[in-house]
C-alpha cells in the first residue's frame, strides 16, 4: 500500500503575515486582552499586580511565535484570592438556587456575545481548528443553559420512617469553595462544566488553568467579571495563573477546598487523589483515555470511517476521548484500512484559523517527540505504518502527519495513551475477543461499536461488554453531549462532570428526620429506660 501525501497548508496564514497579525489584534481587542496580562483575579476591579512577578509566555502552536504573556500569581496573591473565595461562599450559599441560576444564565448570554472571538482565541492559543474552537465555546453556553434549568431542580428524596409521626427526607447543601485545575486541550469548556454547576449549587471556585493556555482563561475571567459586576458580586468566579509550586500544589493541599476537580494526566491525577484524600477531601478526576472503536462484521463502513477519522484526527488527537485503537472484523479489515487511508489523504493540515484546515498543530515540541517515539515503539512491536508517520516542520514547528498503524493484537504499546493523532488498527475474528482486547488497558473513558445488529449493540452495552464510562453504538468515541455525565473508570479516575446527576459532586447530602408525634420512639424498636 503506497503512502498518500497529506494536503498541507502554507506555513504562514493564507491571509498573509500582516492580515494574520490584524486578525490576532482584533481577537485580543474583542476579549479585552493585551500583550501583558495579570494572572490573579477575584472580580471586575480586583486584578492583582505584584512587582517582580514571573512572566508566563503564551506561544501560538501554529507558528511557535509569542502571542502574549501573563504575570503569574504569587503565594501572597494565592492567599488573597482563596480568602476572597471563602469569604464570598458564606453569602453566596445563602442566595436561593434559582437566583444563582440567573447569574449563570447571564454568563451563558455573555458567552454567546463573545462566542466567535473566544472560539478563535481557543484556536489561536491551543491549536484546534476554528470550528472546534467555536464549538468549545458553544459547549460552555450549553452547560450554562443546562445549569440554569437545574437550579430549580436540586432535588432530594423523601423516605418513609419506621416510626409513627416521623418524616424523613434528604436535602443538598453547597459544599464550599471548589478548586478547578484544567488542562490545555479543552481550555475553557471543562472549566465551564465545573463552574456552571458549582455556581448554581452555591459554591464559589478558584480556577487554575493550564500554563499552555493562560490567555484564553484571562479572557473568560474578563467575561465572568462583567457578569459578577452586573449582579453586584465578586469572588464567585476567581482566577489564579501560576506555577505548580506556587498555585497547584497549595490548592490541592488546602483544606479550605472540600472539592478539587482535576483534569490531566494519570500520574499527576494519582498525586492529586492521594494529597486530597490525605486531608479527607473529595477529588473529581478526569484523567487518561485510550479509547477504542469496534467495527463489527455487519457495520456500515462509511459511517464507521467518518467516525474514526473525526475521533482520531479531531483536535490533532489531543482529546481525552480521541479514538486511539480500532478493532475491525477480519472480513472487513482491508476495506476499512483502504477507506481510512483515502480519508486521511484528504485531511488538510495547517493554520487552525483557516476555514479549510481540518487538523492543526500539536501543543508543543514535546508532544511531537512523544508521538514519534510511540511510532518507533509500535514499529519495534510489529507495527506497520499505513499512512503518515512523520512531523511536518515545513508547515509549522508542531505539525505532524495523522498516522495509522496496523498492529498485532496484544502489543504492549496498545496499552499506552499517546496524546496525538496516532491510530492503531487491529483485526479480530470473534466479538468477545474484540471486547476483551478493548477492555484490556488501564484506561476506561470512551468506547464505541459499529454494527447493524441489535443484539450485537446490546451485548456491547451489557455488564459483560465495554467497561468504559462512555459506551456508544454507531457513534464515535469523541463528541459527548453535555446532558450526560462525562467521565470514566479505572485509570480515568472515576469522576463525572457535566450532565445527569453530576451536580451532586458539588454539594453535600443531609438526611433529615422530623418528629411531630409528641413521643420519642427509637429506631429498630429499641427501648432505653422508662
Amino acid at each position: 500500500m503506497s503512502l498518500p501525501k497529506p494536503q498541507l497548508r502554507d506555513k504562514q496564514s493564507p491571509l498573509g503575515h500582516d492580515a494574520s497579525a490584524m486578525k490576532t489584534a482584533s481577537i485580543f481587542e474583542a476579549l479585552n486582552l493585551s500583550e501583558k496580562n495579570l494572572g490573579a483575579c477575584t472580580g471586575q476591579d480586583a486584578w492583582l499586580a505584584e512587582p517582580g512577578s514571573q512572566e508566563l509566555v503564551s506561544l501560538n502552536p501554529n507558528t511557535g511565535e509569542k502571542l502574549g504573556s501573563v504575570q503569574m500569581a504569587s503565594r501572597t496573591q494565592y492567599e488573597t484570592v482563596v480568602e476572597e473565595s471563602a469569604r464570598t461562599f458564606v453569602t453566596w450559599r445563602e442566595v436561593p438556587a434559582p437566583k444563582r441560576g440567573l447569574v449563570v444564565r447571564d454568563l451563558g448570554n455573555a458567552l454567546r456575545e463573545k462566542c466567535e472571538p473566544l472560539g478563535e482565541m481557543v484556536s489561536l492559543e491551543m491549536g484546534k481548528i476554528r470550528a472546534e474552537g467555536i464549538g468549545e465555546v458553544q459547549e460552555m453556553i450549553d452547560i450554562c443553559d443546562f445549569a440554569v434549568g437545574l437550579s430549580r431542580q436540586l432535588c432530594g428524596s423523601t423516605m418513609h420512617s419506621e416510626r409513627p409521626g416521623h418524616r424523613m427526607y434528604e436535602q443538598w447543601h453547597p459544599i464550599g469553595p471548589v478548586a478547578i485545575i484544567s488542562a490545555f486541550n479543552f481550555p475553557v469548556a471543562v472549566w465551564s462544566w465545573n463552574a456552571a454547576l458549582a455556581a448554581i449549587c452555591g459554591d464559589t471556585m478558584v480556577w487554575k488553568p493550564s500554563p499552555t493556555t493562560p490567555l484564553v482563561s484571562v479572557a473568560v475571567q474578563h467575561i465572568c467579571n462583567q457578569v459578577m459586576a452586573d449582579h453586584g458580586l465578586a469572588g464567585v468566579f476567581n482566577l489564579l495563573i501560576g506555577s505548580n509550586e506556587a498555585i497547584a500544589k497549595p490548592l490541592v493541599a488546602d483544606s479550605r477546598f472540600p472539592l478539587v476537580s482535576f483534569t490531566g494526566s494519570v500520574p499527576v491525577g494519582r498525586d492529586v487523589a492521594q494529597a486530597v484524600a490525605a486531608r479527607l477531601g473529595r477529588s473529581l478526576l478526569e484523567l487518561g483515555g485510550n479509547n477504542a472503536i469496534i467495527v463489527a462484521e455487519d457495520a456500515d463502513l462509511d459511517l464507521a470511517t467518518r467516525a474514526i477519522v473525526f475521533g482520531a484526527v479531531g483536535t490533532a488527537g489531543q482529546r481525552c476521548t480521541s479514538t486511539r485503537r480500532v478493532f475491525v472484523h477480519e472480513s472487513l479489515s482491508e476495506k476499512l484500512a483502504d477507506s481510512l487511508v483515502k480519508a486521511y489523504a484528504t485531511v488538510r493540515i495547517g493554520d487552525p484559523l483557516d476555514h479549510s484546515t481540518l487538523m492543526g498543530p500539536l501543543a508543543n515540541a514535546a508532544a511531537v517527540s512523544t508521538m514519534m517515539a510511540a511510532i518507533e515503539r509500535a514499529r519495534a512491536q510489529g507495527g506497520e505504518v499505513l499512512t503518515g508517520g512523520a512531523s511536518l516542520p515545513d508547515v509549522g514547528p508542531f505539525h505532524v502527519q495523522p498516522t495509522i498503524m496496523r498492529m498485532p493484537l496484544g502489543a504492549d504499546v496498545l496499552r499506552e495513551e499517546t496524546f496525538a493523532p496516532l491510530l492503531y488498527l487491529m483485526s479480530f475474528s470473534d466479538l468477545d475477543q474484540a471486547i476483551t482486547a478493548q477492555n484490556d488497558v488501564p484506561q476506561g473513558l470512551s468506547s464505541a461499536i459499529f454494527t447493524s445488529g441489535l443484539s450485537t449493540g446490546e451485548h456491547f452495552l451489557s455488564a459483560k461488554g465495554s467497561d468504559c464510562g462512555i459506551a456508544n453504538v454507531n457513534i464515535g468515541t469523541s463528541g459527548a453531549e453535555i446532558g450526560g455525565a462525562f467521565g470514566g473508570e479505572k485509570d480515568t479516575g472515576g469522576g463525572r462532570e457535566s450532565g445527569s446527576d453530576a451536580w451532586k459532586t458539588y454539594m453535600r447530602r443531609q438526611t433529615c428526620t422530623i418528629n411531630w408525634s409528641g413521643s420519642l420512639p427509637l429506631a429498630q424498636g429499641i427501648e432505653f429506660g422508662d
